[in-house]
């Protein structure tokens, strides 16, 4: 059930919808539909947004991007019915699917059912130019902003420090709040997992000059060990302007999920539009590049909702797809 402002906020978009598309929805699917994102200035958002748009339009219900911790408040939600759609990222999903994490309470959470991958979350790690640290190894005893409670990075980057035996003091909050945090000197770096580029981190570049801590081979090993999930990652040269060379780390794919009790057809526009309109897609965000039919192949345990299996199984390869 959605509450509050975000019933208001879909009662004006259902309001403000185009006469000719205000019946284009069929009459079993929802009135309105909420996705679950995460914070502002982030890359879930600007990609929810964008998405939210263009699903109002083409399916003819309004479709609202709701401002989120992420993956974990995404996952949440989406059990309780709160959301309809969700991102996240396979580690996290992992954790809720199995119960694994402390975070779950030993309730496993499997209303989640997969529609499209996203594209990769590389970690990143920001410092100010004449910042004293230049590895990994000197976050020791420092403030890393980490982004919401809930979100990837918050989710991910303690379990970094604890492979690699480094304490440190991790500082929580919204995106935009740890940018200003950053650039007052009041936090000594951000650790940020979300794809590229990440709004916020060139929104610094152009108030300060910075720099990317790479992990070495050696680290990128370890927090591998200690976290099968991750992948490696490599961010291109010049996907930020102080970037001048490839930057290798680790990463985690993005998935789009409904819930499972969505109308099959509708889930199926859902993936139909998306892939149809992946040139508008990558322009709400460039790492939408990436949402293209073939990374299907990156999830390796949600299952498929049924729609979105419909239209793999009509377009892909028949009989490599599986729901539940």
């Amino acid at each position: 059930m959605v509450s509050g402002a975000w019933r208001i906020l879909i009662l004006l978009a259902f309001v403000l919808l185009p006469a000719r598309m205000a019946s284009a929805g069929e009459p079993h699917w929802p009135q309105a539909l909420t996705l679950g994102t995460a914070s502002e200035g982030g890359t879930y958002y600007a990609y929810g947004e964008g998405l939210a748009r263009l699903l109002t339009r083409e399916l003819g219900i309004p479709v609202v991007a709701r401002p989120t911790g992420g993956p974990i408040d995404n996952i949440k939600l989406l059990e309780s019915g709160e959301i309809q759609l969700a991102f996240v990222t396979q580690g996290v999903a992992l954790q809720a699917w199995n119960a694994s994490a402390a975070w779950t309470d030993g309730r496993q959470y499997r209303s989640m059912r997969a529609m499209f991958a996203m594209y990769d979350t590389p970690f990143q790690f920001q410092v100010l130019s004449d910042s004293p640290i230049q590895s990994f190894a000197d976050f020791a005893g420092k403030r890393i902003g980490v982004g919401p409670e809930g979100g990837t990075t918050a989710t991910y980057f303690p379990e970094f420090l604890k492979a690699l035996k480094i304490e440190a003091t991790l500082v929580q909050g919204d995106w935009a709040v740890l940018e200003e945090k950053s650039l007052a000197r009041s936090i000594d770096a951000l650790a940020v997992g979300a794809g590229v580029p990440v709004p916020f981190l060139i929104d610094i570049e152009r108030k300060a000059k910075v720099r990317y801590l790479p992990l070495t081979r050696q680290e990128i090993a370890t927090v591998r060990l200690a976290m099968p999930e991750l992948s490696a990652s490599v961010v291109a040269a010049g996907t930020y302007p102080t970037l001048r060379r490839r930057y290798d780390t680790v990463g985690l794919f993005n998935f789009a999920v409904a819930h499972k009790n969505l109308p099959d057809d509708l889930v199926t526009a859902i993936v139909d539009t998306v892939f149809a309109n992946n040139e508008r897609m990558v322009e709400f965000h460039p790492a939408a590049a990436e949402t293209i039919p073939s990374n299907f192949t990156r999830n390796n345990f949600i299952p498929f909702h049924g729609g979105a299996v419909s239209w793999y199984r009509s377009r892909v390869t028949p009989g490599v797809v599986q729901s539940d």
